[in-house]
């Protein structure tokens, strides 16, 4: 009986967190798209600095990672493909792969660690610091003066950022077709375009949206969940990519099998 209390117990703490999350993404959903016409603009200034950040600034590495990750789905399906004699089919499972699967989920792992942890660090150190609490004293609201810039600069970005992963998972591709599976650059690039649908690309960006607002929630409720003390700061980063991670997996999959049925329909 203890065994299933647990189990129970964590259902509910799941179905809670949960439950915390989906408020705090429509109280920033709100603020973003509702409030400024009623008199509640977005600090734009502060979203540009957060898309900056978010964006730009991780372009390097998303970039490195992603040509990477192209290059070893061509070695892998060359393997495969040589033994049926279909290696001129690499260049349309690389860029099936990475629009569809892999360049939304590696973009947003990228950003879970460099922006989703930052978000639950200044979050989790304003609440230590009590600079919240300054906040709502001066009647502002914390989610509209911190987390609707996130929220909106995470929705914007992912998106040009899974993009710019897809091209590079294509890129590092052709590295392997030109040197190995005789093809030309230009004819490389035209088989990976003419293997994709529309389906595929808008499929991957969906993704990607519904990625960049499970990472700004669960960063920011984490860091708004802060308890007392500095070593706090750490778990609830800790936390937050930890549970960044798990969802947005679990997002994958829920709108992977969705967009199978209605494919499959």
């Amino acid at each position: 009986m203890a065994f299933v209390s647990q189990i129970g117990a964590g259902v509910i703490g799941g179905l809670a967190y949960l439950g915390s999350l989906a408020d705090l993404g429509g109280k920033a959903a709100y603020y973003t798209f509702i409030a400024p016409f009623q008199g509640k603009p977005v600090r734009v200034q502060r979203a540009v600095s957060q898309a900056l950040d978010v964006g730009v600034r991780a372009l390097p590495i998303l970039s490195l990672i992603t040509f990477f990750i192209g290059l070893i789905l061509a070695l892998q399906s060359a393997y495969e493909l040589k033994k049926f004699g279909a290696v001129n089919f690499v260049a349309n499972a690389v860029a099936i792969s990475m629009t569809r699967e892999l360049g939304p989920l590696i973009t947003a792992i990228v950003v879970i660690g460099r922006s989703g942890s930052a978000f639950a660090a200044e979050i989790g150190t304003m609440k230590v610091t009590e600079e919240i609490d300054a906040l709502e004293t001066m009647a502002v609201n914390p989610i509209h003066f911190l987390v609707t810039p996130k929220f909106l600069a995470m929705i914007v970005m992912l998106p040009c950022l899974t993009t710019w992963a897809n091209f590079m998972g294509v890129l590092g591709g052709s590295l392997f077709g030109v040197a190995q599976a005789d093809f030309t650059f230009f004819r490389y690039v035209q088989a990976s375009v003419d293997a994709l649908f529309l389906r595929d690309i808008i499929s991957g960006l969906v993704k990607s949206v519904m990625f960049g607002v499970t990472i700004t929630a669960v960063g920011c409720h984490e860091g708004l969940a802060t308890g007392a003390g500095p070593e706090q700061v750490g778990r609830s980063t800790t936390r937050a990519v930890v549970m960044s991670i798990f969802l947005v997996v679990v997002v994958d999959l829920i709108f992977t099998a969705l967009f199978f049925f209605v494919s499959e329909g």
